[in-house]
């Protein structure tokens, strides 16, 4: 199966229009003629089965033939981490993370970050391709880029977990401290770790300091190994 996305499909009409980039995707690129079925996700966890009755370039339209929504997980996952010095690590992150079924995603700008420009239209294409090609009916919310002290100040619910590298504070391995269905956070810091200043803080806000093993890793492979433990762990 081939799954397409767009927010804008809704059982409120009987007809759906591709926009002209998908339309031209859709009849071009993968010669979809009338009659043809393509399978449409809201992101918000409804699949919709539609078929083409206007096979146009410029828009392609389909009518609705059935739906099904996907029940919700038993947990929610969240994971704030530091944009990389180089693009292309975090969009790895961003396409992996989704691909095994991410739920929220923070870039935070800590004191040692390198980078703090984000490019947040390409991230979400990163993350709408990633979904589609998982075939996945929830897309990840990708948020707004915020200060880590910022955010540490919001009201942040459940298990709350930060990885970092200090090795004069006692840690736990993640894998031992996940509780199956819940509500996780975790925070990932930049190359350079978080600041003492910025652990401390976590840790008043009652973030539990957490290891990922044995091997220092890098910010991109750290957050892509906290998302499979809480993955598998919840399976």
């Amino acid at each position: 199966m081939q799954l397409f996305y767009s927010p804008d499909i809704s059982l409120e009409n009987e007809t759906f229009s591709f926009d002209k980039e998908e339309s031209k995707h859709i009849v071009r690129v993968l010669r979809k003629k009338t009659g043809d079925i393509l399978h449409v996700s809201d992101g918000k966890g409804t699949l919709f089965t539609t078929q083409i009755v206007l096979e146009s370039d410029k828009k392609c339209v389909t009518k609705i033939v059935s739906h099904q929504v996907e029940p919700l997980k038993n947990h929610h996952l969240h994971i704030a981490v530091a944009p990389t010095k180089m693009n292309e690590r975090y969009e790895w992150f961003l396409e992996k993370a989704t691909e095994m079924g991410i739920d929220q995603i923070t870039p935070i700008i800590c004191d040692h970050s390198e980078r703090k420009i984000i490019k947040m239209e390409r991230f979400e294409k990163i993350i709408q391709s990633a979904m589609k090609q998982s075939l996945q009916n929830y897309l990840p919310k990708l948020n707004e880029p915020i200060a880590l002290k910022d955010f540490l100040n919001q009201n942040h619910q459940g298990e709350l977990y930060i990885a970092h590298c200090e090795d004069d504070k006692e840690k736990t391995l993640l894998k031992n401290a996940i509780k199956p269905q819940k509500k996780y956070l975790l925070l990932v810091g930049p190359e350079g770790d978080f600041s003492t200043k910025e652990i401390n803080l976590a840790l008043e806000k009652g973030f539990i300091p957490v290891s990922l093993g044995h091997t220092r890793l890098r910010t991109e492979t750290a957050a892509v190994v906290g998302v499979h433990s809480f993955v598998f762990s919840n399976q």
